[in-house]
């Protein structure tokens, strides 16, 4: 920045000034939707046809003279009640998480120095730097400007960037979308150049804060997997009801009185309703992100977590991704000579050194051109005074023109250009006969193939009053080459190995030399092969480019346009592709990849929102943690929604076929009421809760188009329900030609609780062995609990009697237990039968 500029910047606020107009002028917000309370909750819930089914019954028994049974079903409408609103709370505070973590932020200069802070607290009159890629956080007028270009679109609808200026004073309110402004609008993006800024207002006071009430209610549609199991759960409501209404006419036939049919009916609609299903779908991937966030990934879309586990092939960037993004200047050629930086460095490496340094913007923020001006302070005598106070022009990187340009006026009134970038870019614009030309490109092909990031630097004379449009447009001097080394991460050749065993392919694209690229591919355990290149990208049409990624994993030298052809190609391969993305270029690409993934550290705002996750910590590990976690998700969903539909087999089956034979009626609502105590949260909050299966990144991923909730799934679950179902209609047959009546029930309710614990054992893990190994104390405790209750409603007397039970013999109830193994063996055998049938 000039020197106007950081006059300008002391305008800045203290902490204290800045507190008082935010108390006075309140958050820089947009108006928000309200956070889901718990009237809404339960307003929601009471909605719900088990919420309505429930108080139905209440009213039916009130009717019949049970006055004990209506009461304590109203009872227990409550506590259910309370426990989905402790199930959704917990749901909602991780949400709250996320969005807490994802609070936009700005760098505003506060007490003299610059700061990152969230965007909320901006207030009018702080000062504020924007770069490129960021996303405008108030409306502000340009203190000072370099090349600035912004998006306006979501105000003005055009597409096609506008130019910015800077301005002395504040100038006059303007509309967005005019050329040439000085003001800068929040929302909107800055997609070229660098400037500092001035606050003028805020929240709903901005540009967008007058239309930003309109975007409060506007919700996203529902993603596949919830429309899929919304059909699944709506289908299987229909039937449940239809039979229901069956057995309530069929009753009247029989002679039946309508409130005993009724209440039959009902009960029958209890065991049947699948409404697990929505709390599934809610909690595990609300949760879900919650625990990425904790490992330092940010979910912005959840459904992206469904997608993750399918996820066939990581497009990564190298720099600060797989390497550590700590740049170090390690070796200054010139001339043939290659010296380390110390202090014995020759003059002409010293002038090499400082054309770097003006090579590179002041306030910088790329890691190489940290390393270089550290490097320039350690070793030149006066770093500080090479810079002239005021930059004439700024040429930034573009497609096909891998440099950064800079020109500046000298103190003399004449003008310089200092140039930096892709050795065969800089080189070629320098005047070298073809000896010197070779040497310099053989140099740092020696040096890439060591690892490192090569840059050449060159120099030259400008016009100050007619500088070109172009780098090309100036007589340039080569001084030499600059080498920096960036570290591999320690964790990237573990994690890639990860990939290997879990059936996904690294690719590795970056913009470096195909040397560097290669030797870094080598040290992080890529099979790296042949080496494809942006120029040969740009040679092939789409047939020949999606033939020469089938066996590439190393793309150098690529520009971030050409990302998104390399996404495509893949896509069409059959990928499923996460991509990872840092500039404002990178965001086609990580819109169109399967999954988008943004760089949390060095990402900019338009990297951060085109896609669905970020990586807070930049690391390649963490976003294979990711992909374990998606897995991991996704399998417990599935095992969830599997032991819903299995368990709801034998409850709907003993709600109607003790009636269709005439036998004492076993499952009352009560009764039902006890098994959603036990379901509820074991399908949510054990299921959740349940760790890795062994194998779990040693398979390959799932395919694109497979169904959550897939054939092999449900025939496994009615199995398994109805393998439950028999062991349960036939103990309970013997029991009542053995038993009085009330022994009888209380053995077949045993019967099916245990049961039912032994279907949530059988879901847990592929194996039974490993279901019993792996830690999950809510499991535990559920099942704990469960039996705690049936002990206590057998031999409770008030309990027993509410629930219409007497106390069986011993036996019975081991004999109960017993028929639990049974039914684990019996589900054992079965699904390894249709794990065999789904191989051939």
């Amino acid at each position: 920045m000039s020197e106007r500029a950081q006059e300008a910047a002391g305008l800045g606020l203290s902490s204290a000034e800045a507190a008082r107009r935010l108390a006075e002028l309140g958050p820089n917000q947009l108006p928000q939707a309200r956070r889901r309370r718990w009237r809404g909750i339960a307003a929601e819930m009471a909605r719900e046809p088990m919420f309505l089914l429930l108080p139905g019954a209440a009213a039916i028994y009130l009717a019949l003279g049970d006055t004990r049974e209506g009461l304590f079903l109203m009872l227990m409408v409550l506590v259910m009640l309370g426990i989905t609103l402790y199930q959704q709370g917990r749901t909602e505070n991780a949400l709250q998480a996320l969005r807490d973590l994802s609070t936009p932020s700005a760098m505003v200069l506060r007490d003299g120095r610059f700061q990152r802070l969230p965007a909320s607290s901006l207030v009018a009159g702080d000062v504020i730097e924007l770069g490129e890629g960021d996303r405008v956080p108030a409306d502000a007028w340009l203190l000072d400007a370099a090349g600035v270009a912004a998006d306006e679109s979501l105000l003005t609808g055009e597409s096609v960037p506008v130019a910015k200026c800077a301005a002395g004073a504040e100038p006059p309110p303007a509309t967005p979308g005019g050329e040439d402004q000085p003001w800068v609008y929040s929302g909107t993006l800055v997609v070229q150049g660098h400037a500092l800024a001035q606050v003028a207002r805020t929240g709903a006071r901005s540009e967008i804060g007058r239309i930003g009430s309109a975007l409060v209610n506007i919700a996203p549609p529902p993603g596949r997997l919830q429309r899929d199991t919304g059909r699944l759960a709506r289908r299987l409501a229909v039937l449940g009801m239809s039979v229901s209404l069956l057995l309530v006419v069929l009753l009247r036939l029989r002679g039946s009185d309508w409130l005993p049919a009724l209440l039959a009916g009902v009960v029958l609609s209890m065991s049947a309703l699948p409404e697990e299903f929505p709390v599934i779908l809610t909690v595990f991937p609300a949760l879900g992100a919650w625990r990425l966030a904790r490992l330092h990934i940010l979910t912005r879309r959840l459904a992206a977590i469904e997608i993750l586990g399918s996820t066939s092939v990581l497009c990564v960037d190298k720099t600060g991704t797989l390497t550590e993004n700590r740049m170090a200047l390690h070796t200054l050629w010139r001339d043939g000579l290659a010296c380390a930086p110390d202090a014995s460095l020759p003059a002409g490496h010293r002038e090499l050194l400082a054309g770097a340094l003006l090579a590179s913007r002041a306030h910088a923020t790329d890691p190489m051109e940290i390393a270089l001006e550290r490097a320039a302070h350690s070793w030149l005598p006066e770093p500080g005074a090479l810079r002239s106070p005021t930059l004439l022009r700024e040429y930034g990187l573009v497609a096909g023109r891998p440099l950064l340009a800079l020109a500046w006026s000298d103190p003399g009134g004449a003008a310089s250009v200092a140039v930096k970038g892709a050795p065969e870019a800089v080189i070629k614009l320098c005047r070298l006969d073809e000896a010197a030309r070779r040497a310099a490109l053989d140099a740092a092909a020696a040096m890439a193939g060591a690892g490192l990031r090569v840059l050449a630097v060159a120099r030259g004379a400008a016009d100050a009053a007619r500088l070109p449009d172009d780098p090309g447009g100036f007589v340039l001097e080569l001084l030499g080459l600059a080498a920096l080394a960036d570290p591999l991460r320690a964790d990237i050749a573990a994690a890639v190995a990860d990939c290997r065993g879990a059936g996904m392919r690294v690719v590795m694209i970056t913009g470096d030399h195909p040397a560097t690229a290669q030797a870094i591919a080598r040290e992080a355990g890529l099979d790296g092969g042949a080496v494809l290149t942006g120029t040969d990208i740009a040679a092939l049409d789409d047939a020949a480019l999606e033939l020469q990624l089938r066996g590439t994993n190393v793309c150098a030298r690529i520009v971030p346009e050409q990302k998104l052809r390399i996404v495509q190609a893949l896509q069409r391969l059959g990928e499923v592709v996460a991509m990872t993305g840092d500039g404002v270029n990178d965001a086609p690409a990580l819109r169109a990849a399967d999954v988008g993934v943004a760089m949390g550290q060095r990402g900019t705002d338009v990297a951060r929102e085109a896609a669905e996750i970020t990586l807070l910590d930049d690391r390649f590990a963490s976003l294979v943690q990711a992909v374990r976690t998606g897995r991991r998700i996704y399998s417990n969903m599935r095992k969830s929604m599997a032991y819903v539909m299995a368990i709801h087999v034998p409850i709907a089956g003993m709600a109607l076929l003790p009636v269709l034979f005439g036998w004492p009626v076993l499952l009352f609502p009560i009764q039902i009421v006890f098994l959603q105590f036990v379901i509820d949260p074991a399908c949510s909050l054990a299921f959740e809760s349940e760790p890795d299966e062994p194998n779990l990144m040693r398979r390959p991923p799932r395919p694109r188009d497979e169904a959550l909730f897939g054939r092999t799934i449900i025939a496994r679950s009615l199995v398994q329900g109805c393998w439950s179902l028999l062991l349960t209609i036939a103990a309970y047959g013997i029991a009542m030609k053995t038993l009085p009546e009330a022994e009888a029930r209380a053995f077949g309710f045993a019967t099916m609780v245990l049961g039912n614990l032994g279907l949530l054992l059988a879901n847990r893990q592929r194996g039974l062995v490993d279901a019993l190994r792996a830690a999950n104390p809510l499991f535990w405790g559920i099942a704990g609990v469960a039996c705690g209750l049936l002990l206590l409603a057998i031999y409770l007397p008030a309990a027993a009697s509410l629930f219409r039970f007497a106390a069986p013999p011993p036996p019975w109830l081991a004999g109960a237990a017993a028929l639990t193994a049974v039914m684990l063996a019996g589900v054992q055998l079965a699904s390894r039968a249709l794990r065999r049938l789904a191989q051939r």
